[in-house]
């Protein structure tokens, strides 16, 4: 099982790296990054003590896919994706908060109305709601954008009263994630998909609002299958998923929800496989390619030399 679960690469011109839950970044100067999207796998905020083979591959070009079949709608950082694990793109300076798109009640916004909320992150709820219902429309909840631990819910009032972003970008930011939401849940209708909820993320670009980061993966996103969808609903029996909601409620079965002195239950290496699995499973069904894994004895060099090659040829 090879993977890849820490970098410390030293490319060409290089200027700095941040090291993130998932992904490492490395910089160069002030208007270029190489996103290195690894195998390491998080869930309520922790990075999980194993990897997933292949995942970091399939994160990179599943959100590399997406970003080019929305590059109509929204501008994005992408450049060039010169490994199968890393996405060259433009440096942007980031918000400090993270956009959250649901069109259904399901995950962390289900446990919150379970437990009572009406409210979630200053939009009102319908009552008489159940699980995996769909919203009316699809609401934007907001959270925090923290560097460590948990995000934390925010509305888009306290937003702008913290001054986290402004208000003319804000309501950009807005148009841009209902617009990605919707051509998302266009493409997952398209492969027998229901897009259940996503995150993006954005920043500015020589003043200019762009999209960040990867989108509409198993990493930021939820899925359903469609077909049967209308009769499980009925019968108030738990929706087929294809999202990284599985590992949360492997995680939450075996008494982890990231909270103090929980301990993250023995990840097998059988386990492991089956989280790759269920990863290659949403890239197929979403794009209707086949995943080609790319099973280098050493992804480090291999992603070095990629890299390399790419900035040289700049």
């Amino acid at each position: 099982m090879t993977t890849l679960t820490h970098t410390d690469f030293h490319f060409p011109g290089q200027t700095g790296v941040y090291h993130g839950k998932v992904r490492d970044v490395y910089f160069f100067g002030e208007n270029l990054l190489a996103m290195v999207a690894t195998d390491r796998i998080s869930a309520f905020d922790v990075v999980l003590p194993k990897g997933i083979p292949g995942k970091g591959q399939v994160l990179n070009q599943l959100a590399a896919f997406m970003l080019d079949a929305t590059a109509d709608l929204v501008p994005n950082w992408k450049l060039s994706t010169p490994d199968p694990m890393v996405t060259i793109g433009r440096r942007c300076r980031p918000f400090e908060v993270e956009i959250i798109v649901r069109g259904y009640l399901a995950g962390s916004a289900w446990r919150a109305y379970r437990d009572g909320e009406r409210t979630l992150c200053g939009v009102p709820l319908p009552e008489g709601m159940r699980e995996n219902d769909p919203f009316p429309t699809p609401i934007i909840t907001p959270t925090t954008k923290a560097a460590a631990g948990h995000d934390e819910n925010i509305s888009r009032e306290e937003i702008l009263a913290q001054g986290l972003v402004g208000e003319e970008h804000y309501a950009t930011i807005e148009r841009y994630a209902q617009a990605l939401f919707r051509r998302g849940s266009e493409l997952a209708a398209g492969r027998g998909l229901i897009l259940v909820d996503t995150k993006y993320e954005f920043g500015l670009y020589n003043g200019e609002v762009m999209l960040m980061d990867e989108i509409h993966t198993p990493d930021s996103s939820r899925y359903f299958y469609a077909e049967g969808f209308a009769e499980r609903q009925a019968a108030g029996e738990p929706q087929r998923q294809l999202s990284k909601e599985f590992v949360r409620q492997w995680l939450i079965e075996n008494g982890f929800m990231g909270q103090a002195g929980q301990e993250v239950p023995t990840m097998s290496d059988e386990y492991c496989r089956s989280v790759a699995d269920r990863y290659i499973e949403l890239y197929q069904t979403i794009t209707g390619q086949r995943f080609a894994a790319d099973n280098a004895a050493d992804l480090a060099r291999r992603i070095e030399g990629n890299v390399g090659q790419y900035l040289a040829s700049m």
